[in-house]
């Protein structure tokens, strides 16, 4: 098969293990983004099978009509970047591991590192001592603070873990089933929402994107946090109703923000508000973006083009597709 893989920026995959279940296919790696439909359409008018990192590309009808050769998409995780009904429409078979039960430990220790970074205000201090400054303020330790936690989910799970372990009271939020795992591995749930926000020292979200939770945390939560707080995203910037973040942060309630996605990705030029702000650490969505992460996850997304060009395809998310064309 003619295999495409698109925005490997570092040329990291053909340097994995994994990549050795490619042997034999005609495969071509991208290592810069385009996101035009004419930039992409030439890229991949002759894919049998594309091959994505994450949400860093979208696929949507204008490209899939487009593309007569292409028969699978091969990816990990959720896809909110794809048109599904152009897939259907266009015989593309969608593949898509949704790896419950194993916990993206990466995600959970940057998430864990922002935490420490921005109560620290360990990047503002580097920066201040490369321009001959010598400390310009008193950062915060973790120990004895509240963590709060919402979703206690794969990641989520690891992060209350991680600031048990630093010596911090965690308190859950999120749906029951959440709530009960939480306990049953003793921690603390809050008994309201409003209670969560007002109570927590740090908030990180561990909850996934998709229509219902857009915009899920207003900006009413925000005002209820204290103004020394952290709110820390690691995991999709449309969760926070559009703009809250900025004018929370603006009005100090609350007090610090670490935060790794953003409404449109890429962000270039330093073309975002919160990059503009003393108190908030940003980093450019590497949650996910370690080799130990990317050998899991592509072993994964190789496994099901292993299987389709068998006729035994797995981890189907429109098996209607396969089912027409069997």
């Amino acid at each position: 098969m003619k295999i495409s893989i698109l925005d490997d920026y570092f040329d990291t995959l053909r340097t994995l293990p994994c990549f050795e279940k490619l042997n034999g296919h005609d495969v071509t790696i991208w290592n810069d983004h385009v996101q035009s439909a004419e930039g992409l359409i030439e890229r991949l008018k002759d894919a049998d099978a594309l091959v994505l990192f994450r949400e860093r590309t979208k696929i949507q009808a204008d490209l899939l009509d487009h593309l007569p050769n292409l028969k699978l998409i091969s990816q990990r995780s959720v896809y909110p970047h794809i048109d599904v009904e152009a897939c259907n429409r266009n015989g593309v078979l969608l593949c898509s591991n949704q790896h419950k039960g194993t916990p993206s430990f990466a995600a959970a220790e940057l998430t864990f590192g922002l935490i420490l970074s921005a109560m620290r205000q360990i990047p503002q201090q580097m920066a201040a001592l490369k321009e001959g400054k010598w400390q310009i303020g008193v950062g915060h330790t973790v120990r004895n603070k509240t963590l709060g936690i919402w979703s206690y989910g794969r990641i989520g799970e690891a992060v209350a873990k991680y600031g048990a372990a630093f010596g911090m009271r965690v308190l859950v939020f999120g749906g029951e089933a959440s709530c009960a795992r939480a306990k049953n591995d003793g921690f603390e749930t809050a008994e309201s929402r409003s209670a969560f926000f007002s109570k927590s020292d740090v908030v990180s979200l561990h909850i996934r994107l998709h229509p219902e939770t857009a915009g899920l945390v207003t900006k009413d939560d925000l005002a209820l946090m204290k103004p020394t707080a952290l709110l820390v995203n690691t995991s999709r910037a449309g969760l926070i109703e559009e703009g809250a973040l900025v004018s929370a942060l603006n009005q100090g309630r609350l007090g610090m923000a670490a935060v790794d996605v953003y409404e449109k990705e890429p962000v270039f030029n330093a073309d975002h508000p919160l990059l503009d702000m003393p108190n908030v650490v940003c980093t450019p969505h590497i949650g996910y973006v370690s080799h130990e992460e990317y050998e899991t996850q592509f072993n994964d997304i190789f496994d099901q083009i292993v299987a389709f060009d068998k006729g035994e395809p797995i981890h189907m998310i429109n098996p209607e597709v396969w089912k027409n064309d069997a």
